[in-house]
């Protein structure tokens, strides 16, 4: 009956009245009355909160949305980068749409309007944009000179400042975020039995399709070279091109960090904040316990992004080769600094010992690549490349997983191991050669000629394949033996 009632409540507003019901009247006789909506809210709410307090809840019936997301941002204990994300998505996104709303009455309904308001307004900010675009496209082809020209420059200039500024789009993934910082947000308001339904958990938006890794093949750079397009955001060079790269940064003051990552897969916070007091080159390995992470533009030293972030990294002989040379070299920096040298103990540092910032590194990385001539990638990229070299050296998947700080090995499966396409065909091959092949070229009867050295019961060789040894000279034999069984996936390499 309440249920029935609830619905009828909220029914067309401009409808006053509920469905009738009959009272007793003197005489036994029974009339109709109607019940005011109004009247037959508040007794819906009363028995509401009589529900609450029979479950112990409080009864905060007035708190809104907006007091709640501040109540549950000022008890967070978190990362300063994760806690302000959490506030951009509240002031920018959360409080203008659905923060006047009573926390007790948010519906699923609210938020599904509040997701189709953020895809309309990404449209009209792809519309602003592009007129203000056109705009000042038109108004560089402009001359500077002559008066009629200036006055046109002017009236342009002015019409153009009155447009509305460029602006981002709220994409599939910031979407997301907004989702789940409320979802987290009214699940602690669930969890204080402020609330008896989290809506967010059941509200449906579009799903974030993540970018695929691909190689760049021959193909595709010679498709970026005519057209300067990646195939896709996420790219991963081969080997060779990774030998390439490494050796035309072999005189940059880090390139023992383009070699740590590229071979090991530290992240980009975690190679800038490693210390050397978690390095340890005699037993080849090192642990990381720290990184340094870039909040807006400032930056501070954190915990690892995840447990598995803590970890312990084999070192193959050439990297700790590598890392004692820079070690040697930065002894010899902090000598000619001296005084001025700031001893923060890391291991990649600016020329006078001080932090790096990640930020610059990741400038740096890419103009050492557009000089290199290489097909683009991102520094992050560089990480991916270490984790196929690993998988294509049939090195475990967990092993893979450990070394590259993931919490599950599904994620390294998703993300790396579709990446070469040698890999998969090597279990290919793996698997084609459990079946036997067919009795008539087992018997040597392959056809009207036949194979050579069948009919005498002797199996003709396979020639031995190269096996790349040649493919760089200073990363050493273990980073060729890798890209060869890449390239030669069923090749014997001596």
């Amino acid at each position: 009956m309440l249920a029935e009632v609830a619905l009828q409540a909220q029914g067309d507003p401009r409808d006053r009245r509920v469905r009738p019901r009959r009272t007793a009247l003197a005489g036994g006789h029974r009339r109709r009355q109607r019940v005011g909506r109004r009247a037959l809210l508040a007794l819906l709410r009363t028995a509401v909160d009589r529900q609450r307090l029979n479950a112990g809840q409080d009864l905060i019936g007035s708190l809104t949305v907006a007091e709640w997301l501040d109540r549950w941002l000022a008890g967070k204990h978190i990362r300063k980068s994760g806690l302000n994300r959490y506030e951009t998505d509240i002031r920018v996104h959360l409080k203008p749409r659905i923060g006047n709303r009573r926390l007790d009455r948010l519906r699923v309904s609210h938020l599904s309007e509040m997701f189709t308001d953020i895809r309309e307004a990404n449209a009209q900010i792809l519309e602003d944009n592009a007129q203000r675009r056109a705009a000042l496209d038109e108004l560089a082809t402009v001359p500077g000179k002559g008066v009629g020209n200036r006055a046109r420059h002017k009236t342009m200039k002015a019409a153009i400042d009155e447009m509305p500024p460029f602006r981002r789009v709220t994409g599939p993934t910031t979407r997301q975020h907004v989702k789940a910082t409320l979802r987290a947000s009214l699940n602690d308001a669930l969890g204080q039995q402020i609330i008896t339904f989290n809506p967010a958990a059941h509200v449906e938006i579009d799903p974030v399709r993540k970018p695929k890794a691909l190689v760049w093949t021959d193909e595709r750079v010679a498709k970026w070279e005519q057209t300067g397009e990646k195939p896709s955001p996420v790219m991963v060079w081969t080997p060779e091109q990774t030998g390439a790269f490494l050796d035309f940064v072999a005189e940059d003051r880090l390139y023992a960090m383009w070699h740590l990552i590229a071979f090991r897969g530290l992240r980009r916070g975690e190679a800038c904040g490693q210390p050397w007091s978690e390095t340890n080159l005699d037993r080849h390995s090192l642990t990381v316990t720290g990184q340094l992470v870039q909040d807006g533009w400032e930056v501070e030293a954190s915990e690892p992004k995840t447990d598995s972030g803590f970890r312990v990294v084999a070192l193959d002989d050439d990297t700790a080769g590598v890392l004692e040379r820079h070690r040697k070299q930065q002894e010899a920096d902090r000598a000619e600094w001296g005084s001025a040298w700031v001893n923060t103990g890391l291991v990649f540092t600016q020329e006078d010992g001080s932090w790096l910032h990640p930020g610059k590194v990741t400038d740096l990385f890419e103009r050492l690549v557009a000089a290199s001539g290489l097909p683009p990638i991102r520094l992050h990229d560089l990480r991916h490349g270490a984790a196929t070299l690993m998988l294509a050296a049939d090195i475990d998947i967990k092993i893979v997983s450990d070394t590259l700080g993931h919490s599950d090995t599904r994620i390294t499966r998703d993300i790396y191991q579709s990446v070469l396409p040698h890999v998969g065909k090597s279990a290919d091959e793996a698997t084609a050669k459990l079946v036997p092949p067919p009795a008539q070229s087992r018997a040597g009867g392959a056809g009207p000629q036949g194979r050579e050295g069948e009919g005498q019961g002797e199996k003709s060789p396979r020639p031995r394949r190269s096996c790349g040894r040649s493919l760089r000279s200073r990363a050493g034999n273990r980073f060729a033996d890798a890209a060869a069984k890449v390239h030669h996936p069923g090749a014997h390499c001596p």
